[in-house]
């Protein structure tokens, strides 16, 4: 078993940074006769189907992503108001290939209580499309860029003041990965291709204790914010769990090769520095 990995980070406050942005944001291009295509987006630690290595020109690829507002329970019988793209934390991996253009529609339904965005750190211009994007419940926005540079970068909520690494601690972060188009290769220069790939997000949470010093359960993330935020202050998480809660990859949730299969594994973490420590075959991951 080959194991490697690509690993991202940011730290609060550093999300505005141009170091962490790798394309423009474009107006509008002339893209009558490009080819397009919608990605069906998948919950971590899977990703969408994708080629590894692209023949012909860049295509336009077409996603969408929901803002969910949802209840989730994260272990040991501790439930958060989370804030999700999709419904899950992290949020799915979006796949391209470097020069095609990502066309991404965010919804945010008429029964979310907040204000919704997306900053994606493999786009410069407007803060990586936050600018373009904020939405409040019941509207949706589509945002286009470039996907000049490969890599792999996050993405997060970022709507402003506090509310930026509220959104991130509450959940609202992922990843887009960009392929170079003719594939991954070594530090050689020879190719590489991955049997398998799996995306393990790291999530910090800071949950508020009630006078009993039990954790306190709220109705909505509005509710949770005044509460939540002196415990954020702190920079000392309640919780840090890999793919939104206690338990989520092993078991019958492992991340499962066959012997001989070259396995990618995309890390990220979207608020603190972070160090996973993968062994194969025991099922653990430390940090």
């Amino acid at each position: 078993l080959i194991l490697f990995s690509i690993t991202i980070s940011f730290l609060l406050g550093g999300c505005n940074s141009s170091a962490h942005k790798s394309a423009s944001v474009v107006s509008d291009p002339d893209l009558t006769n490009f080819d397009r295509t919608y990605q069906i987006l998948v919950d971590p630690p899977f990703l969408p189907r994708h080629n590894q290595i692209v023949q012909g020109t860049p295509k336009v690829v077409k996603i969408e992503l929901v803002a969910r507002e949802k209840q989730i329970d994260i272990g040991n019988r501790t439930k958060i108001q989370a804030l999700t793209y999709n419904g899950s934390i992290p949020g799915p991996v979006i796949v391209v290939h470097q020069d095609d253009y990502v066309e991404l529609t965010l919804v945010n339904p008429s029964t979310n209580t907040m204000l919704h965005n997306i900053d994606l750190h493999a786009a410069t211009g407007a803060l990586g499309g936050a600018e373009l994007t904020k939405v409040k419940p019941g509207e949706q926005m589509t945002l286009r860029f470039k996907a000049t540079r490969p890599g792999v970068f996050v993405y997060h909520c970022a709507t402003g003041g506090l509310m930026i690494p509220y959104h991130v601690v509450s959940g609202m972060n992922g990843v887009i990965m960009v392929l170079p188009r003719d594939g991954l290769k070594d530090e050689q220069g020879h190719p590489v291709q991955y049997d398998r790939a799996y995306y393990i997000g790291e999530q910090d949470y800071y949950l508020s204790k009630d006078e009993k010093g039990a954790y306190r359960q709220y109705d909505s993330a509005q509710q949770a914010l005044e509460e939540t935020l002196p415990v954020m202050r702190t920079l000392t998480p309640s919780h840090v769990v890999f793919n939104g809660s206690v338990g989520a990859l092993i078991k019958e949730h492992a991340l499962k090769a066959k012997v001989g299969e070259k396995v990618l594994f995309i890390h990220s973490q979207a608020n603190r520095d972070s160090r996973p420590h993968l062994i194969g075959g025991r099922n653990r991951f430390f940090c």
